[in-house]
């Protein structure tokens, strides 16, 4: 697909929904069962679900799962389906961070709708860029001037101290993000969140609310449905293009 296409999520070997659109039309009818082991962004099942086809999709990194979610959710409003192998409880989320770190720390972002960074999406594991120390990106706008503001995410596995938090702090500085957010996996010490506070408040032009600067999340709290504290997310991902459901029987190939 062009780089430059209106329905380009940044994945890097995404296909157009119209090829999809035509290979399961003219192989498969209305009901029945398609199956895209490797699903990549979606863009297999999106069509099957814009077809009017059951689907299951599959993917090995928690990075093309997040980005499949967001695409149906968008494409296809109120949609209902089940996500297989994601931790739902702090216990698999210590098994996955222990499995691999790069995984952990994709899903981690998910959680809070972060783009991630200093990785490969299409890659099956990560790997670090010169992304300063931050793990991904949340944009937003609230003031008239359209530009993007930015909440820099960091993610942490293991253990944590004070001194993270500190660092975390210079780099929103240096960086001239708005807000910054740390996800633990661990419990934060009292000097971690006495260190978060003295960062101080971010002001919303927008919004006219006050957003603590520097937040600290545990996995624990986001999985019991937490939230960073910020102007409402604009554009983390792409975004895809809502759909129109139709239906479409196999049609016949001129031989």
């Amino acid at each position: 697909m062009h780089n430059l296409s209106n329905e380009m999520l940044g994945y890097p070997t995404q296909k157009p929904l119209a090829l999809l659109e035509r290979i399961i039309a003219a192989s498969s009818n209305p009901g029945d069962l398609v199956l895209d082991p490797f699903c990549g962004c979606g863009t297999a099942i999106a069509a099957a679900q814009k077809l009017g086809r059951r689907w299951v999709g599959i993917d090995i990194t928690h990075l093309s799962i997040a980005l499949q979610k967001y695409r149906l959710e968008q494409s296809f409003p109120g949609i209902a389906f089940k996500v297989v192998g994601e931790p739902e409880d702090l216990g698999a989320a210590h098994q996955l961070a222990n499995d691999d770190r790069y995984q952990f720390q994709w899903w981690a972002l998910s959680l809070v709708r972060a783009r991630p960074l200093g990785g490969e999406s299409g890659s099956k594991t990560g790997k670090k860029g010169s992304d300063k120390g931050i793990d991904g990106v949340i944009t937003f706008l609230d003031d008239a001037s359209g530009k993007p503001k930015r909440a820099l995410v960091q993610v942490k596995s293991g253990k944590v101290n004070s001194g993270l938090i500190r660092d975390l702090r210079g780099t929103i500085e240096r960086e001239q993000a708005q807000l910054g957010v740390f996800l633990t996996l661990e419990e934060p010490s009292r000097d971690m969140l006495t260190e978060a506070a003295a960062a101080g408040v971010y002001r919303s032009p927008g919004w006219g609310r006050d957003y603590p600067k520097l937040q600290i999340l545990t996995i624990a709290e986001l999985l019991r449905g937490a939230e960073i504290k910020m102007p409402p997310p604009h554009g983390t991902f792409r975004q895809a293009q809502r759909v129109q459901q139709i239906d479409a029987e196999q049609g016949q190939f001129d031989l």
